[in-house]
């Protein structure tokens, strides 16, 4: 397979594991799943659901489910009682649950420590 000349080899592997990929960005990947992947929010569905009540902001802007963040992008989220923001440092498609916590970086509150059952 011939690649683009504009297209580097890191691109082209980053894209077939099933990220997304702009030269000017790096990596990025859909905000739901960061936050699902991060274990910020447990599950997929309810990031989704916290975006689409615009509960979730991105450097300073309302967020929806489907919008890309990138390493340094800074998260915001309206808990019911409580609210965390956040610095993206590590985008990831698959973690282990201890290496969750190296995606981000706390700035300000206090993440959930609800453990599931």
């Amino acid at each position: 397979m011939k690649i683009n000349n504009t297209f580097s080899i890191k691109a082209w592997i980053l894209i077939n594991l099933g990220f997304c990929y702009n030269k000017d960005w790096g990596v990025f990947m859909r905000l739901d799943k960061y936050l699902k992947v991060s274990r910020i929010i447990k599950r997929r569905t309810v990031a989704k659901e916290a975006c689409e009540n615009g509960r979730v902001s991105i450097n300073g802007k309302i967020a929806k489910p489907s919008t890309d963040i990138k390493e340094n992008d800074i998260i915001e989220i309206q808990y019911a009682t409580k609210s965390l923001k956040a610095r993206i440092t590590n985008v990831a498609e698959h973690v282990r649950k201890e290496e969750a916590k190296d995606m981000y970086e706390i700035l300000v509150g206090e993440e959930d420590t609800d453990e599931e059952e």
